[in-house]
């Protein structure tokens, strides 16, 4: 029987989708040719989210990697990924990507029964690889165009489709649906830890002006991923 709680978190749910779409989706209809117009306002926020990063969640990173051994961090990592299949298999669904949906379902199957919670991928070693799919990839793929380029609060680089995207996804997780408010906010706080401990070593490949190559390398790599990597070559129009 659904709890009280739950019946609250499904009543919020439904609010913020509701107000998503009266806000986000006129902004996607009104689409600018400008890959970037708000730049001011996201120049504005992208050097925020850097303050942020620098003085809090960047330190902290650093200590994580210092302190935790590989193992420990592997493990995590995999646990994270492990939750976040449960999205994946919803999306590969929405897209109809039914042998996708499959291999993801068996993947995560395995890891959570075999690999102990998610601890260990075993499922890779069977040749079971983790697709990457999310809620703004299944409206890219549906035709919904990406809209402006945004930066949000805390969250960083997006776009107007990835924003609402962002809303379902972040529903579907099941850290979301915790009842402990402590183990939830701890799983978040460790998410954010280990995405950004993957972002460290990519630092170093940041040339130019940091705000623009940050954002042409977020729209490049978000048009190929709803693309499935097939890329678009002007030349086969010949």
């Amino acid at each position: 029987m659904m709890t009280v709680k739950s019946r609250q978190k499904l009543s919020y749910c439904a609010a913020l989708i509701g107000l998503a779409a009266c806000l986000i989706v006129p902004q996607i209809k009104a689409q600018s040719a400008d890959v970037d117009p708000f730049i001011t306002v996201n120049r504005s926020l992208y050097d925020w989210n850097e303050a942020f990063d620098e003085l809090i969640v960047k330190p902290i990173t650093r200590g994580y990697d210092v302190v935790v051994p590989g193992f420990g961090k592997r493990g995590v990592s995999n646990f994270l990924n492990n939750l976040d299949d449960i999205n994946v298999v919803l999306n590969d669904l929405l897209q109809l990507k039914i042998k996708n949906a499959l291999q993801d379902s068996n993947r995560l199957l395995i890891n959570t029964t075999v690999g102990i919670g998610g601890f260990i991928d075993v499922a890779s070693d069977f040749g079971l690889y983790k697709n990457d799919e999310d809620f703004g990839q299944t409206l890219g793929y549906w035709g919904v165009p990406s809209g402006p380029y945004v930066v949000i609060p805390f969250l960083g680089n997006s776009t107007v489709r990835d924003a609402i995207g962002f809303i379902p996804d972040y529903l579907m997780n099941p850290i979301f649906w915790l009842n402990d408010e402590a183990a939830r906010h701890s799983l978040y706080a460790m998410k954010t830890i280990d995405t950004r401990l993957y972002y460290l070593a990519a630092e170093s490949m940041v040339s130019g002006d940091e705000y623009t190559f940050v954002r042409d390398a977020y729209i490049q790599r978000r048009e190929y991923l709803v693309a499935d990597g097939v890329v678009y070559d002007e030349w086969d129009d010949f």
